[in-house]
């Protein structure tokens, strides 16, 4: 069984599933009959995935209803249903059917309200575009297979769309014809002796028509400025977002030359003495090698004012300047400017963050502990330094107090002086007891002496 669907992108033909899934194939077989998918747009166009149709008059005006299935019997021309209650129905949910094949044809669903297990159709429908499309297994009723028009359907692929995937210029249904319909009509549907034309809701959402013709400019000049342009204005953005830019329509300064074809041995004396009868030069500059300081034979002059540099622009060029045939121009280069608005734009960001990369005698970062500026050091209220800079400043209290020890670190230097201090009073331990036992030993010898000593 087979429709073939008329469509502003080509002719695409549909074989149907009728025993595998009798109600969509009923629905979709029905509404084709009697015309309900003339003009309906094509949507939600992804490249490589799928794209959708069926909402005979879009998902975007105001005036669509979603669709309607062929059980709620809507009107070939106006596309309003006639039975509210019977505008969706349960479709057959295949689970040996894959989406893996270009061209799989299925009814797109929506989760039921009443039961979040339930997913209910309408008239709307999802052909895909590319292969192993496991994202609508489960989520879409398959029914059909596209088996002619796969060209038509690269035309769809490749279409411009736009964020909603609303392809640019307008492809629609144009007409759809039953090649084979197995199936009973339903009650009250009757199918019309000719294609209704479209109707004003459908003829509001015309973006650009699918007939309307496009003028293509085949100028290979044009095509070559406008290519420069995009490219210009791309290098541009990105320098932009680098920071090398200001913002990317800055345009050069136009009291700027730029002079090249130089001799070599030209100076900036030379240039300046010889530009300088036009005007007042601002700045004269030979641009020169940084490594070997040659001359790279071309030099920018900025003038004071914009007529200076036009006078002087139209009376030198092609003069000869130490034997060579100048060429000027009017500088394309933004790099001044751009240097300018960097060293701005630092120094600026250099004041409001206390150092742009750190500054010189910045006072070094402290945080006050107390609130109570009447306590004193002793009491745990102070500044607090960073510990580095607490031992620095101990290490060099220690120095200013001792001869400098050979031990670099702090600690290192106080375990010396404590070991200093215990042998200092070591030794005087050791002298007193020294000490002593000379007086004792003196008493044992001599206690005549000490009993002469008691009488006197």
């Amino acid at each position: 069984m087979s429709v073939l669907l008329e469509t502003s992108a080509g002719d695409i033909t549909i074989d149907i599933f009728v025993d595998e899934a009798p109600k969509c194939c009923t629905n979709f077989l029905k509404l084709c009959k009697i015309k309900y998918y003339n003009y309906s747009p094509a949507y939600n166009v992804r490249k490589n995935f799928s794209f959708q149709t069926g909402d005979p008059i879009g998902p975007e005006s105001k005036d669509s209803d979603g669709g309607s299935s062929i059980w709620a019997v809507p009107d070939g021309s106006t596309k309003r249903p006639s039975k509210r209650d019977k505008v969706t129905f349960q479709p057959e949910m295949s689970k040996k059917r894959k989406h893996s094949e270009r061209g799989t044809v299925s009814m797109a669903t929506s989760q039921s309200k009443s039961n979040p297990d339930e997913r209910l159709a309408s008239s709307q429908f999802i052909i895909t575009l590319g292969e192993n499309v496991e994202q609508l297994d489960g989520n879409a009723a398959i029914f059909g297979e596209v088996v002619e028009g796969f060209d038509a359907l690269e035309k769809i692929n490749n279409a411009f769309v736009d964020q909603s995937g609303r392809p640019l210029q307008d492809i629609r249904i144009l007409h759809t014809v039953v090649l084979d319909d197995p199936f009973d009509d339903p009650a009250g549907i009757s199918e019309p002796p000719q294609s209704p034309l479209p109707s004003a809701e459908q003829r509001a959402t015309v973006r650009i028509a699918h007939d309307e013709a496009l003028e293509e400019n085949n100028d290979p000049e044009q095509l070559e400025k406008i290519r420069r342009e995009r490219e210009a204005r791309a290098q541009a953005l990105t320098l932009e977002l680098i920071g090398d830019l200001p913002f990317a329509e800055v345009t050069p300064p136009e009291q700027i030359l730029f002079v090249c074809k130089l001799n070599p041995v030209t100076r900036d004396e030379d240039l300046e003495l010889i530009f300088s009868r036009f005007g007042k030069i601002l700045s004269c500059e030979v641009i020169r090698d940084k490594k070997s300081g040659d001359s790279l034979q071309y030099a920018f002059i900025e003038f004071g004012n914009k007529e200076d540099c036009e006078r002087a622009y139209f009376k030198t060029q092609g003069v000869l300047i130490d034997d060579h045939r100048i060429h000027v121009d009017f500088s394309q280069s933004v790099s001044k400017l751009s240097n300018d608005w960097r060293s701005s734009t630092n120094s600026k960001t250099a004041r409001s963050r206390g150092g742009f990369g750190g500054i010189e005698g910045l006072e070094k970062r402290r945080q006050y502990r107390g609130a109570d500026g009447g306590r004193q050091r002793g009491d745990n209220y102070d500044y607090v330094f960073d510990r580095e800079e607490r031992r620095r400043q101990e290490k060099k209290n220690t120095e200013n107090q001792r001869p400098r020890s050979r031990s670099r670190s702090p600690y290192r230097a106080d375990r010396h002086d404590r070991q200093r201090d215990d042998g200092l009073r070591s030794r005087d331990y050791d002298d007193r007891k020294r000490d002593d036992g000379r007086r004792r030993r003196s008493r044992e010898r001599y206690p005549d002496d000490r009993r002469r000593r008691s009488r006197s």
